[in-house]
């Protein structure tokens, strides 16, 4: 039974969070050749600060400060 665990920040629609977790057991399924009903994603949601990047907090930081490797519309305003 493998176990996926997934580290995000909160912010994340319902919506987006169900899709992941469909394409992650998906993958999982596939390449590890699990049932899909065996497969099981346990979704982490860090509050801004709780996380930190070179001595600072997410949450001190400005939003993209990620590398802008979020696209326009992921994450709820």
């Amino acid at each position: 039974m493998p176990i996926v665990e997934v580290t995000i920040m909160e912010g994340r629609s319902t919506a987006q969070k169900r899709a992941m977790v469909a394409a992650v057991t998906q993958a999982v399924s596939e390449t590890m050749a699990a049932p899909v009903g065996a497969v099981r994603v346990v979704i982490h949601e860090l509050v801004p600060e709780h996380y930190a990047i070179g001595g600072k907090t997410v949450g001190e930081n400005p939003p993209g400060h990620l590398g802008g490797a979020k696209a326009q519309g992921d994450m709820k305003e």
